[in-house]
């Protein structure tokens, strides 16, 4: 993995990413959702999420893809916030894949997706994690992001706390 850093491009998903972003959403939220999410619903989350579910989605705009060295290794969804308030614009999804992170890939899709919002004049930024989720609450709190809002997600009979992260 040496060098890769000067491999590593982040660039708007095309229709052929597809089936790499659907390996690196079943990588990813394997292995981050992994005792946090009840089982049968993080499976049913990542069956649903197959590369018809990501062509429609690259296709709506929004997407932004890490490729290192010419592999498609992580990924963000991005647009206007889903909550109405000071923050326009949100980040929706934001992973990369176990063997790459920690190392300052996930920083540069997180800016990349910031020049996308800003081009897009959308002021402010939100991103919702779950609480139980330590490397995100982490990574958001050390980008500069501060605590906004809380929520609860329900999967099934189990409510999990999510913390909104907000920049001005």
């Amino acid at each position: 993995m040496l060098g890769a850093s000067s491999q590593c491009e982040v660039r708007c998903g095309v229709l052929s990413d597809a089936p790499a972003l659907c390996a690196v959403f079943r990588e990813t939220w394997s292995q981050t959702y992994l005792g946090i999410i009840p089982h049968f619903h993080l499976q049913s989350m990542i069956a649903r999420r197959g590369a018809d579910w990501w062509t429609g989605t690259i296709k709506s705009g929004g997407v932004l893809v890490l490729q290192v060295a010419g592999e498609v290794v992580g990924y963000a969804t991005h647009g206007a916030a889903r909550v109405r308030g000071q923050c326009e614009g949100e980040i929706y999804e934001l992973y990369v894949a176990p063997n790459y992170q920690g190392i300052g890939f996930g920083e540069r899709l997180f800016e990349a997706c910031r020049y996308q919002l800003d081009t897009r004049q959308l002021p402010g930024l939100i991103v919702w994690a779950l609480a139980d989720n330590d490397v995100a609450m982490d990574f958001y709190w050390r980008r500069g992001g501060r605590p906004a809002g809380a929520g609860y997600e329900r999967f099934g009979d189990r409510k999990l706390r999510k913390v909104a992260f907000a920049w001005d």
